[in-house]
């Protein structure tokens, strides 16, 4: 792919925009030569594998991936929103490049993968690939989730046995039953949930006669949320991330 319509599916403006980076010297690629620094490139449409291409774009280091996959441990009192009504959106906390690569097909861009409310911390993933969206995010796929709870009131197993057995919501006669729980603490417990309805862990929790204090996502599938990643950071997922993200017990 040339170099002007890599930079323009990273997100680094239009081709144009893009095309006078390279041409003005803003633009040096990582060639995999023994001295390992970046050389400079002036020929906006010299050729170049897409994927794992590493760049320095004005200064800042940039490794290219034809599909965003990516992991933010979000912070309390973000949106997850391109349009946030009260709190800032989660996309900020992303560089401008990923916020403005171009839209794939029906999918606008990078796109957070089911929402948290404003409140709930932990893992949240984001993506511009379709498929991958709709395999997290579709309550079919039974993706597990896991929550840990902290809640107002302490929980004994007569609210265990109903979360576990189902509680019914109010906009549904269905039950909904959390896949498991486990209790870490009188006021914490690990909720493990495959579906993903409104407020669910909360109005689940209220159903059996609790209320939540603090709601944090630590896993998804077999994937745990890294310990080293601070509230508010990101970083992009690894083909081995994926694959634990996806499988099955």
């Amino acid at each position: 792919m040339e170099l002007q319509d890599i930079l323009y599916s990273q997100g680094f403006g239009t081709r144009r925009v893009c095309a006078g980076l390279v041409q003005q010297g803003w633009v040096q690629v990582y060639d995999g030569s023994a001295a390992e620094q970046p050389v400079p490139c002036t020929d906006s449409t010299s050729e170049w594998p897409l994927d794992g291409l590493r760049l320095r774009v004005q200064g800042v280091d940039w490794e290219c991936h034809a599909k965003a996959y990516l992991l933010l441990h979000k912070p309390a009192g973000t949106e997850c929103s391109q349009k946030p009504s009260t709190y800032p959106s989660v996309y900020s906390l992303l560089p401008v490049p990923l916020r403005q690569r171009p839209s794939k097909s029906a999918v606008q861009g990078v796109q957070a993968i089911g929402r948290l409310d404003q409140d709930t911390t932990g893992l949240l993933l984001m993506s511009d690939d379709g498929q991958f969206i709709h395999r997290m995010a579709s309550p079919k796929k039974h993706v597990p989730k896991v929550y840990r709870v902290t809640t107002k009131h302490p929980v004994d197993a007569a609210q265990i046995a109903q979360l576990l057995a189902g509680v019914v919501l109010d906009d549904d006669p269905k039950p909904v039953r959390a896949a498991a729980c486990e209790l870490l603490e009188p006021h914490q417990i690990d909720l493990t949930l495959t579906e993903g309805k409104y407020h669910q862990v909360k109005r689940m929790l209220a159903a059996v006669g609790n209320r939540v204090e603090g709601l944090h996502r630590w896993r998804m599938g077999r994937y745990d949320l890294p310990a080293d990643l601070a509230p508010g950071q990101w970083r992009w997922l690894t083909a081995d991330d994926l694959q634990r993200l996806v499988a099955k017990d």
